[in-house]
């Protein structure tokens, strides 16, 4: 199958907020991140041809959904020429239509649309719920139905606009799920919004870090969270344990920063002594150590704290510690790890390793 694309370059001013994103997107889930107010929904209404950009270019293969460049001619295909499938959050089905009749609501004029939309209600797992009314069914059976609408009229695109936010966790990943089994079977270029990080790990295959009206990184899902591009996009991701450290030596073996006069052997990086450097330390590298603990397993950092707070999460606490600069660190210690429930009980004094590898420093290109 080839590989369709979708690529958007616009400019809008939006009275005090002005919007200039850039972005394509192959067949694949791009999930578009950001807090809200960034422009997210705006970027998916001006490619469903909902809102018109004040310039720029919206192009999908070789048709042109929207265009206004000098010198050239405009175009702005209507909304209901570009085969542009739509969720929304609310879900915005029609109350006094059946589960089936919603669906097959934009397939009237078409031959055998209850056939059609049959099949995609027992797709989304919903046969059993075809002859309900909206408000007999649960938030998540409300959504299946709305991604099977969106699905009836054979689209190229799905744009999906914070479409699980109101759902519980459980729900959500059953519902993650579906949409990557449909976006693999139909081949669609999906974009889907969200301001949770969790649901953007789990459904896209890559990310896009909107905030401010631009996108700050565009990637792999691995890529942009392991190594975010700037301090912006670590803030909009909420990356924990951020520093600015400098660059005090370098070996052939690792680079030593010195982190407001803590001293930490990260790895090696092409950097120049006396250079200031933005990184972090990924939180779920670092070990509490239990007393009598074995050495390190690498020739990393042992440094000494004391826990401030415990914070219990889904699979792991959230231990904050203050260290000997001044700074407070994030830890995540598996809730399995039951070793350490007599210091977490005591918030005391404790000594943390941190493995070289937990250090992760920008390259200076990427650290403004």
């Amino acid at each position: 199958m080839q590989d369709t694309r979708l690529c958007v370059n616009i400019k809008r001013s939006l009275g005090g907020f002005d919007l200039d994103i850039g972005l394509s997107a192959g067949t694949e889930i791009l999930v578009l991140f950001g807090p809200s107010g960034a422009g997210k929904t705006q970027t998916l209404n001006a490619i469903a041809g909902l809102s018109t950009p004040d310039s720029g270019e919206i192009t999908l293969d070789d048709e042109t959904f929207f265009r206004k460049k000098p010198g050239q001619a405009s175009i702005d295909t209507p909304a209901r020429r570009r085969r542009v499938g739509y969720v929304f959050q609310q879900y915005a089905l029609f109350p006094h239509l059946t589960a089936l009749d919603n669906v097959a609501y934009s397939l009237w004029r078409k031959p055998n649309s209850r056939r059609r939309a049959s099949a995609l209600l027992e797709r989304m797992r919903l046969s059993d719920h075809a002859n309900r009314f909206p408000d007999e069914l649960s938030g998540g059976q409300q959504q299946r139905v709305a991604i099977a609408r969106a699905l009836a009229a054979e689209p190229r695109v799905l744009l999906l606009d914070e479409p699980f936010s109101a759902l519980d966790a459980a729900i959500r990943e059953r519902l993650h799920e579906d949409l990557r089994a449909v976006q693999q079977e139909s081949g669609l270029v999906v974009v889907y919004v969200t301001h949770n990080l969790d649901d953007a790990l789990s459904v896209g295959h890559r990310l896009a870090v909107v905030n401010g009206g631009r996108v700050e990184q565009i990637g792999s899902i691995e890529d942009v969270y392991v190594r975010p591009a700037s301090s912006a996009a670590m803030g909009v991701l909420g990356i924990p344990n951020r520093m600015v450290a400098r660059a005090a030596a370098m070996t052939a073996d690792e680079l030593i920063l010195d982190w407001d006069g803590l001293a930490l052997k990260a790895p090696v990086q092409p950097v120049q002594a006396g250079e200031s450097l933005l990184g972090y330390l990924r939180p779920e590298e670092i070990r509490l150590l239990v007393p009598a603990s074995q050495s390190p397993i690498d020739a990393g950092n042992r440094i000494a704290g004391k826990i401030t707070s415990v914070q219990v999460g889904r699979s792991f606490r959230i231990v904050r510690v203050a260290l000997s600069n001044a700074r407070t660190i994030e830890v995540h210690v598996p809730l399995a790890d039951s070793r350490l429930q007599p210091i977490l009980e005591t918030r005391g004094d404790v000594e943390l390793e941190i493995p070289r590898h937990a250090i992760i420093v920008l390259n200076p290109d990427r650290a403004s």
